[in-house]
């Protein structure tokens, strides 16, 4: 049996965004995350974490420094009661020709493989366009995209929903 996932990018979308953050002390969740994905957990879904990491392929930090932040993230939601099914990463620059690196949707398709996932029931939640365009490419249109105070041109974006914050998306996603 298929499942559905809500599909999250990390930087922007869980943690507030500093550039290439790699350190637990530099970490701040999201006013809201863990309310949210206890929401989607309820609602049936299980949680998914697509997020680039060129930061890696550009020597800014190591892919040891990614798995203790990664490991201690997944932690935290633990400890609030989420259980994250999978982060799937992209480490590659994007200059790189890999499928991973979102817009592409590799990571994605990676995880409807591996899990089953029904495509047409979950949803990508995401701070950039190219969040969005992955998720059309690998045949999800639920999608979300967080503006955190920023001014988003909609016209040129696919995206089916602009919110301000995580939080605000049970007003969307009801099922």
């Amino acid at each position: 049996m298929a499942i559905k996932i809500i599909f999250l990018d990390r930087d922007g979308v869980i943690n507030k965004d500093i550039g290439y953050l790699h350190k637990i002390e530099e970490c701040k969740f999201i006013k809201g995350i863990f309310e949210a994905c206890r929401y989607f957990n309820f609602l049936g879904y299980q949680i998914v974490i697509v997020t680039n990491q060129s930061g890696i392929s550009r020597g800014y930090f190591t892919y040891k420094d990614f798995q203790i932040i990664t490991n201690w993230m997944v932690e935290q939601f633990e400890k609030n009661s989420i259980n994250i099914l999978e982060v799937f990463y992209c480490p590659h620059s994007p200059k790189s020709n890999c499928n991973c690196r979102k817009p592409k949707p590799g990571m994605l398709l990676s995880a409807k493989s591996k899990y089953n996932v029904d495509m047409e029931k979950s949803w990508m939640i995401g701070d950039s366009e190219c969040d969005i365009r992955a998720a059309n490419l690998a045949g999800i249109n639920k999608t979300i995209m967080i503006q955190n105070g920023r001014d988003i041109n909609k016209s040129n974006s696919t995206a089916a929903f602009f919110l301000d914050s995580i939080s605000q998306a049970r007003q969307v996603i009801k099922n």
